[in-house]
Parts: structure tokens; C-alpha cells; sequence
């Protein structure tokens, strides 16, 4: 059958397909959906992506461009993928072309075309000089420890990749210097699919489980070839990645792919070190970190095949797996799993809904389940297991509330916290000190006018960055010099206000000089590699004292840290957001579960203003389930999610009266069983120059809840202030504060 027309989705903010005609010069037989053709789009030539072809078209023939070229590299979406990318932008109310660019590497969306060339992987050099090589560097081990841990590694792999390598906290020119030594070398990968043998499994590095485990790992091993979500909601240090490893056997010994997701870069390193010393197969990162020739790389292991596990961040769940077994999502409560611009999905939901479509198990682990999942778990619809008791001989930290207002603060710390610290150093462990506030200080003010440093396009402070030396706004990156005087009254007497994790790294190595201190957060964490370098550090206890935000509050194994501090969890006690306990929850619990890991008891200290508040006192008291299943009860008769479902609709302008009345023109329809609420300002009202209002759809039903959207996107495109403001629609979302 002759194939004449084919439609196509383009990258553009327009929520529909564009038709072709398909010249003499291309063969149709060659067309195949999901495949890339070049195509003309007003004044540019653009990839587009063919969804389905047909041999007549309602429309003249002289009105239809031809497509310039088809992208013959059989790098197609395969059925099932395009399949499942198509309902997440039906689900989302997104434009599918961009849903479809979202999900293929960067260097695929480009017309001009990348020269793929063959992965490469670092080996063992069995040689005569390697073997005396060998002994002369086991001889010295005491100068180069990093050259012999990475050779270890290289030898206890078939292959092992430079970006595996570099996110393990190893050096280019650690690598270097084995090759100089002609001890490893670098060869071609041939994209063969990945074979399980017996010798795949490391039996010695398994663990012994306990009943609770053995119970999980059984019930996902049994679901095997078939739809099943579990939800494995167990305590922090209670074993839970053992349980993902060993349930993960089944599937990779069927020869099947294993996806692993991760909220944030910084867990990806202990993840893969765990997931390296289990298994000999090839393993695949998936996060920002790399450069777009290694997620290309990644993208094409996936294919092909190569790829046996892909451990990645929210994005890995487009990788096209082609024997796709087994998903794990690790702190499915995670926020990061949200992507909060541009196709506004949520990772964990669509792992969920990709794993229904293949008819795989998958499973959702964390140690303070998200609501939405834990009333899934709770009425029935995931299989629900709990994990009450930490591995080994670790115990749960107790949580002890420090009221400020009763103590003297130094530097931010209370006395209480002061001794705490004090007799921690001295028996030889580490302590952790939270502070979800980087930078030096929130604001700087002048002491005699009370001027603050303001960002004028978004009404917000400044935050002060002495190590950079600038003024740079959170909101907006606008960056500005320290004024040395006052621009209002021309003081010199401008000091900072607050404090972030860059002063207290100052205060605390003032209070204890004899102790080495470090920082984690985005800013000493930049560098490539930089973040596994200091996770090392920290386990090989060269500091004492740990500083950092949210980076540091999930997942990170410190056997040594016996105390946690949290300096500051009140905002979250008044806030505007309904959701601001329950993540205050999760934070909390997840930095506390850092303490007491090993042998070792553990502390957890959180200062205070507010230590009789009902919510603390009942997650300290009661403990998060108890404090989960209250809040559940409360959101059921408030009727806020999971007990409904919501949409928010986003505008912002250059002028304030633009997005109000647009946001209200829509208001002006009624749908059933629908609620609107707004339109109101945002939390923040004024970003980056624009003004910014919101507009909350609120539905018992799911199916009325879209049908509503879906309406209200259509009235859209008629509507006179649509052209004079940018708006966006994020279904079931997570942060009301934008």
C-alpha cells in the first residue's frame, strides 16, 4: 500500500501533529513510526518525529510542505515506548513533540548527525610487566591508595566505564597512571547484549536477609513477568537496598534489564558502589552529570541491549529498554522526582504506569512513604510490606527537641547542642549539622538605615556568598558585587543577616579549631566528581563535623555519625502550602535516620521555636506512620489530595493585570464536579521581572478532573489574553509555592 502522507510531532509548543507529503525521492517502505525525519517548520528545518502515516489527507496537497529527509540510523522509538510517551502527554497535557524530544539524548535532536562510535571500557592488561607492575604497586599501597582501589575495581569487572569511574570519586589522572604503568587498558565495547552467568552474581557479598526482607524479596521474585507495584516502606538503615539487589536477580538471570531510579546525583555514586560489588554486568548511568556523548552512550546501550542495569535520575524513565524486567524507584517520596518546568511529570508516577503497560513488577521504597503512595498501599491497589527494624545491631536515633527561647545561641547553635557536639568529637565520631540554607547568609542589611539588599526583579533578598564574593539571587541567578557602602544612606555598617551553610562552616571551625569540618551543598559540590570525593572523605573519617542541606539527607550511609543536628524545620510549621508538613516530615525523619547507623547509638537534636507544636510533638512522640495515617485522616475530610485530584494553572506577565484576568476568564466556566480556587497571586508574586498567578482545579474525580482540562486548554486558544501572558498547566501538583 502506498503511504503518501505521514504526520509528524515537531518540538513546538502546540498541542498537535503536523502533516507531510512524502516526496518521489523517499522510498514510504522506508517510514516507519517512531522514526526521526527532517521536516521544514516555518522559516527552520526541525526533527520531527512520524506518529502514524495515511494515504489520503483532508487537506490540499498544494498547502502540505514535503519532508526533506528521513534519519536512517534505526535509532526509532520502538512501539511500546512511543506508546507509553504518548499517554504521558495525553496524562499531562503536554505537547507530544516535546514530550518525544524530552526523551531522546540531546545529540539525537540535532540535524546534523552525531558519529556514534563504539563505548569504551577500562580492563585489566594481562601482561608479564602487569604482574610485576602489580606487586610494586601493592607495595605501595601507603602512596598511592586511590590507584590501588581503582585497580581493584578495573579487576574485579569485565569492563568498567570512565563515567562509572569518574562518579565513583576516582581521577583522570589516578586512571592515567595505571595506564602508564601498563596495568590496565582501554578497548572497543561491541554492542552485544549482556549474557547472565553464573559468575555474574558475587555470592560472597550478599547478605544474609532477615524475615521482614526475605518476605519482600520472595514477593517480587514470585511477580515476575507480571504487573505488581510494592511498596516497601522500612525505616532508615533498615536494609532496603539489599532488598533491591536481591529481588533484582531473578530478573537480570532471565536475562532481562533492570531500571533503577534515583532522585539526585548525589545518591548515584553509593548506589552504584553497592550495585558494582554485587554484580559483574554492564551498569549505565543516567543523570546531568555526564557529558551529552555519555547519555548518548547510555541511550544506546539501553537499545541495544548492552545495558543490563540503568541507574539514573527522573529522566532514565525514557531510556528505550527493550527487555525492560524490573523498576525500582528509591525515596519514591522524593520532590526531586518532580520535574517543575516544561513537561511537569512526575518520575515515580509514570515508572508506575510503564511498568503496567509492560506488565513488569516494580517497587517503591523509602523510609517515610509519600501520602499518595501510602493510601495506594493502605486500600489495597500496591502490595504494602514494612521493613520495622534496622539492619544488624544499629538502633532507631531518638528525636529530642532543644527549645531555642530556653537556651543561650551562639553562632546559631544552642549550649544544649554546643556539649552534645563537644562530647561527640571526643569520643572519637562524626557529627552531622542540617541546615537547608546555603550560602553565607540569607540577606545583608545596613545596621543604620536598615536597607536590605534586594533582587528589584523578583522583590526577594539577596543571599550573600562571601567564598564568591557576591550578592546572587536564589530565584532568578542575578549576581551583583558587596557594596562596601549603603546605597540609601551610605554606611559603611553592612552586615549580614541569618546565616546559611557557608557561615556556620566558618562559626563551627572557629568553635572547634582541633577538628576538621566539612560542606556539602550545590555550591562546594560543583566540580565533576567533587561530591564523591567528599562522601570518601567523610567514610575514610578525615572531618569530624558534617555540614550540609537536603543533599546529605537521604540515602547516604555514615557509619560513624552518632549525632545529627537539625538547626531550623519551623518555616515549614505555618506554612501557607498543605503539603509543607509532610515534607517537613520526610526531612526530618531522613536526615535523623543519618545517626546511629552502625553499632554505634545514635543522637538526634532539633532546635526549635515551637517544641509543644502538635505536629512535632507527634512525629517525635508517635513516629512517622502514626503521623502519616493522622494527616491522612485530616486531608479525607478536608478533601485535599490523595482524597482529590488537582490541576494548577501557572501565568505570569509583565504587568499584574494580565494574568489575573486571564486566570479568571476561565473561572467564567462551570464543569462537573469541579472546583476552582483562585486566581490568587503566587507565594512569591514577582520573579524575574514577571508578575506570576495561580488557578487551582480541584476534582473528587480523576476522569472529571481531565475531561475539565482538557475543555479549558481548548477555550484557551480562543481566549484574547492568551497571547499576553505565558501560562503552563501542572497536573497533581507537588510545590503550590513556584
Amino acid at each position: 500500500m502506498q503511504v503518501n502522507y505521514i504526520q509528524v510531532a515537531i518540538p513546538v509548543p502546540m498541542r498537535q501533529l503536523f502533516t507531510y507529503i512524502i516526496p518521489q525521492n523517499i522510498n514510504s517502505a522506508e517510514l516507519h513510526i517512531g522514526a526521526r525525519v527532517v521536516v521544514p517548520f516555518s522559516h527552520r528545518q526541525v526533527i520531527g518525529i512520524i506518529i502514524s502515516t495515511s494515504t489520503t489527507c483532508d487537506i490540499e496537497d498544494k498547502k502540505l510542505k514535503a519532508i526533506i529527509s528521513l534519519v536512517n540510523d534505526n535509532f526509532r522509538f520502538p512501539p511500546t515506548l512511543l506508546n507509553f510517551l504518548q499517554r504521558c502527554a495525553n496524562y499531562y497535557h503536554h505537547p507530544i513533540g516535546d514530550v518525544l524530544q524530552l526523551a531522546l539524548p540531546v545529540l539525537l535532536r540535532q540535524i546534523e548527525q552525531p558519529t556514534i562510535d563504539l563505548a569504551t571500557t577500562w580492563h585489566e592488561l594481562k601482561t608479564e610487566i602487569a604482574d610485576e607492575s602489580s606487586v610494586a604497586i601493592e607495595k605501595a599501597a601507603k602512596k598511592a591508595p586511590k590507584q590501588v582501589a581503582l585497580l581493584s575495581l578495573i579487576q574485579a569487572h569485565n569492563g568498567i566505564t570512565w563515567a562509572e569511574i569518574r562518579t565513583l570519586g576516582f581521577t583522570k589522572a589516578q586512571l592515567n597512571a595505571l595506564e602508564k604503568k601498563q596495568l590496565i587498558e582501554e578497548k572497543k565495547q561491541n554492542p552485544i547484549p549482556f549474557v547472565y552467568q553464573d559468575s555474574t552474581l558475587a555470592e560472597e557479598e550478599k547478605l544474609t536477609l532477615t524475615v521482614e526482607q526475605a518476605v519482600i524479596v520472595s514477593a517480587v521474585k514470585q511477580s515476575f513477568g507480571e504487573f505488581s507495584c510494592h511498596l516497601v516502606d522500612g525505616v532508615t538503615g533498615s536494609g532496603k537496598t539489599e532488598v533491591y539487589l536481591q529481588a533484582m536477580e531473578r530478573t537480570l538471570a532471565a536475562n532481562k534489564q533492570v531500571l533503577v531510579l534515583v532522585p539526585e546525583i548525589g545518591l548515584t555514586p553509593q548506589m552504584l558502589s553497592r550495585f558494582e560489588q554485587r554484580f559483574n554486568l554492564p551498569i549505565c548511568l543516567h543523570h546531568s552529570g555526564l557529558n551529552d556523548k555519555e547519555r548518548l552512550q547510555t541511550w544506546l546501550a539501553a537499545q541495544r541491549g548492552t545495558a543490563a542495569i540503568i541507574i539514573g535520575t527522573r529522566s532514565a524513565i525514557f531510556s528505550p529498554l527493550h527487555h525492560l524486567g524490573l523498576i525500582i524507584v528509591d525515596e519514591e517520596h522524593d520532590g526531586s522526582f518532580k520535574q517543575q518546568d516544561s513537561f511537569r511529570y512526575q518520575a515515580r508516577d509514570i515508572a508506575i504506569l510503564r511498568a503496567r503497560l509492560l506488565n513488569i513488577p516494580i517497587v517503591l521504597g523509602s523510609a517515610t512513604p509519600s501520602f499518595e503512595s501510602l493510601q495506594n498501599a493502605l486500600s489495597g491497589k500496591y502490595r504494602y510490606h514494612q521493613l520495622t527494624k534496622r539492619a544488624g545491631q544499629s538502633t532507631q536515633s531518638k528525636i529530642t527537641l532543644i527549645d531555642v527561647a530556653q537556651q543561650q545561641m551562639e553562632h546559631g547553635l544552642s549550649g544544649t547542642l554546643k556539649k552534645a557536639i563537644e562530647n561527640i568529637l571526643k569520643r572519637g565520631e562524626q557529627a552531622l549539622i542540617f541546615l537547608n540554607r546555603r550560602g553565607y547568609a540569607p540577606a545583608i542589611n545596613c545596621q543604620e538605615c536598615h536597607w536590605i539588599a534586594d533582587c528589584q526583579r523578583c522583590n526577594k533578598s539577596y543571599t550573600l556568598h562571601q567564598g564568591q564574593k557576591l550578592l546572587i539571587c536564589h530565584h532568578c541567578s542575578s549576581q551583583k558585587r558587596i557594596p562596601y557602602q549603603c546605597p540609601s544612606c551610605g554606611s559603611v555598617r553592612i552586615k549580614p543577616m541569618g546565616q546559611g551553610t557557608e557561615q556556620l562552616e566558618e562559626r563551627i571551625s572557629e568553635l572547634f579549631s582541633d577538628y576538621s569540618t566539612v560542606r556539602i551543598d550545590r555550591d562546594s559540590t560543583r566540580k565533576k566528581g567533587e561530591l564523591a570525593k567528599l562522601l570518601q572523605e567523610v567514610s575514610d573519617k578525615k572531618h569530624q563535623l558534617l555540614i550540609g542541606t537536603q543533599m546529605l539527607a537521604k540515602g547516604h550511609h555514615f557509619p560513624d555519625v552518632t549525632l545529627v543536628a537539625i538547626l531550623d524545620v519551623d518555616g515549614a510549621l505555618f506554612s501557607f502550602d498543605f503539603r509543607a508538613a509532610e515534607h517537613m516530615a520526610q526531612l526530618l525523619v531522613q536526615v535523623a535516620g543519618r545517626a546511629g547507623r552502625e553499632s554505634k547509638p545514635g543522637k538526634v537534636l532539633v532546635q526549635t521555636n515551637f517544641p509543644e507544636h502538635p505536629l512535632l510533638q507527634d512525629l517525635v512522640n508517635n513516629g512517622y506512620p502514626h503521623f502519616a495515617k493522622y494527616a491522612l485522616t485530616e486531608r479525607k475530610q478536608a478533601l485535599l489530595p490523595p482524597f482529590s485530584y488537582q490541576a494548577l494553572f501557572r501565568a505570569e506577565a509583565n504587568y499584574p493585570s494580565y494574568p489575573e484576568k486571564f486566570l479568571r476568564s476561565l473561572t467564567e466556566f462551570s464543569f462537573q464536579g469541579c472546583q476552582f480556587a483562585g486566581p490568587v497571586p503566587a507565594a512569591m508574586e514577582k520573579k524575574a521581572g514577571k508578575y506570576r498567578y495561580h488557578l487551582i482545579v480541584q476534582a473528587k474525580s480523576r476522569k472529571e478532573l481531565h475531561l475539565a482540562i482538557y475543555q479549558l486548554i481548548h477555550h484557551i486558544s480562543q481566549n484574547e489574553w492568551q497571547k499576553k501572558v505565558r501560562w503552563t498547566v501542572d497536573i497533581d501538583p507537588l510545590d503550590l509555592s513556584w
